[in-house]
């Protein structure tokens, strides 16, 4: 595999697994907006890192999001039940950037932050496999 393209793919993961950490600490510190805009960010930033191995790179979060589940969930490459927790994530993400007076209960943001580590586990399982053939 390209040097170039294994590095951009394990740079972002690692920027996707920052997040994650930001996400579980902003949770723990009851800041649960900030725990929802860095959760959807990690999963953002790992879908972005397999979208790498793909080619492939968009301006547009829907677009990243749009080939990733083309490309590797409808495939079988990833659980179908992945699509709605991107969904979610981007869904609640918004709301919490955007909307005036949104509030985000200590649970729904709890759940997202634990899509994130799921969504994180099968990704980086997947690049692993597919950038050190493991």
């Amino acid at each position: 595999m390209e040097g170039s393209i294994k590095d951009l793919a394990l740079y972002r993961l690692q920027t996707a697994k920052d997040d994650l950490k930001r996400a579980e600490f902003a949770y723990e510190m009851n800041d649960y907006k900030l725990a929802l805009n860095r959760s959807y960010y990690a999963i953002f930033h790992a879908i972005r890192a397999v979208n790498s191995l793909d080619g492939y790179d968009s301006s547009k979060h829907k677009g990243v999001i749009t080939h990733f589940n083309k490309e590797h969930v409808k495939t079988g490459e990833f659980p179908k039940d992945i699509s709605k927790m991107i969904a979610n994530a981007m869904n609640f993400r918004q709301k919490s950037d955007y909307e005036d007076f949104y509030i985000i209960s200590k649970d729904d943001a709890k759940e997202q932050v634990a899509n994130a580590g799921y969504v994180l586990e099968l990704i980086e399982k997947y690049l692993s496999e597919r950038i050190d053939g493991k």
